[in-house]
């Protein structure tokens, strides 16, 4: 059950720190202009030289925003019910804290999902019909790997559920 619970606690810190990472980070894409790769993230785009802050609100920019923030907030508050649950911490025991971190790194999983998703089709979309020379980012990969991470967490809290679980018909 611990070794679960240690994988867990494992995949979630590095997804969480990856999704910060990639929330922050300004390379979700790059495409060529002129003669010379731009590259943009969600809150400023860059040219050769300086960096400006994306005045628009732009739908699409402002769902993956608020995706990636919800799914950092879910998996951070996750990652400290599991280290209680961990630990053992005896306080808040009207609920079961293994449970509540997996649901917690499931919730995260699936608003980085809709986050990548809603990029991904917007993206694809417009700049794959209007410029022939762009591609995703290293952030935006960041997301991706942060979706599978926070997946794992979930189903290794999960596992840790069910083995401590009674089980047998005099257990219930």
């Amino acid at each position: 059950m611990y070794s679960f619970m240690g994988g867990g606690l494992f995949c979630a810190g590095v997804g969480n720190i990856l999704l910060v990472i990639s929330t922050a980070t300004d390379y979700w894409m790059q495409y060529r202009q002129s003669s010379s790769f731009t590259h943009m993230g969600l809150w400023r785009y860059c040219v050769p030289g300086k960096c400006v802050l994306h005045t628009d609100s732009i739908a699409y920019w402002d769902a993956t925003r608020a995706f990636m923030i919800l799914a950092i907030i879910a998996c951070f508050f996750g990652i400290i019910i599991g280290v209680m649950a961990f630990i053992n911490y005896s306080s808040f025991s009207g609920f079961d804290k293994t449970f509540a971190a997996g649901i917690l790194y499931f919730i995260s999983c699936f608003f980085v999902l809709l986050a990548m998703a809603v990029y991904t089709g917007v993206t694809v979309n417009y700049y794959g019909k209007r410029y022939g020379k762009w591609r995703f980012s290293w952030s935006y990969i960041m997301g991706w790997v942060s979706v599978v991470l926070t997946f794992f967490s979930g189903i290794f809290y999960m596992c840790a559920y069910r083995m401590q679980e009674p089980r047998g018909p005099m257990s219930r």
